[in-house]
Order: structure tokens, then sequence, then C-alpha cells
């Protein structure tokens, strides 16, 4: 029976981490794509005549990264992290590997 709930606990940091590690490059996609946005419908220059008479315009600003995953997901992950290390199913190393990988992303 212990080795069963060691394989399930492993396959789900593993499937923590793959989830992670998606939501990650998901984000920083997510972050490309608004800064071509932004740049691609930026206001052009108005030409001299229309100048004076415009108010001027500023462009969208992209999403933040920081929004796509939540302190409260992150905090979900670290007790899922700290339980799976205090039932001995992570080591030290696998623990803080898996927690600069949270606290990063």
């Amino acid at each position: 029976m212990p080795g069963l709930i060691r394989g399930v606990a492993r396959t789900a940091v593993v499937a923590g981490t793959a989830t992670a590690v998606s939501n990650r490059v998901s984000r920083r996609q997510a972050g490309r794509w608004a800064q071509q946005d932004a740049r691609e419908y930026a206001p052009q220059p108005a030409p001299a005549a229309y100048a004076a008479q415009e108010a001027p315009q500023t462009a969208p600003r992209p999403a933040t990264q920081s929004s796509a995953l939540s302190s409260a997901d992150k905090i979900d992950q670290l007790k899922e992290l700290g339980e799976l290390k205090a039932q001995g199913v992570l080591t030290e190393e696998e623990f803080e590997d898996q927690k600069r990988a949270v606290l990063s992303g």
C-alpha cells in the first residue's frame, strides 16, 4: 500500500509540475502577443495639420503576467508540496526545486 501511495503522490507532483510549466509557457506567449498587439495598434503620428486638433492618445498597456497566476494558486501549490514533503514522498532537494519553480513562475 505505501508503494501505491508513493506512486500516486509522485504522479501528482509530476502532473503539477507539468501544469506549472505549461501555465508559464502560456503566460509568456500571451505576454508576447500583448506586446505585439500594442506595437501593431499603437497610434500613428498625425499629420501636422491635424496634430493640433487631436487629443494625444496612449497605447493600450499589455496585460501583466502576474495576473495569470494568482498568489492564492501559488500558496495552494506550496501547501501541496509541503504536505508531500511531510509524507516523505519528496526529498528536501526535490521540494526546494519545486518550490523554486512555483515561486519563479
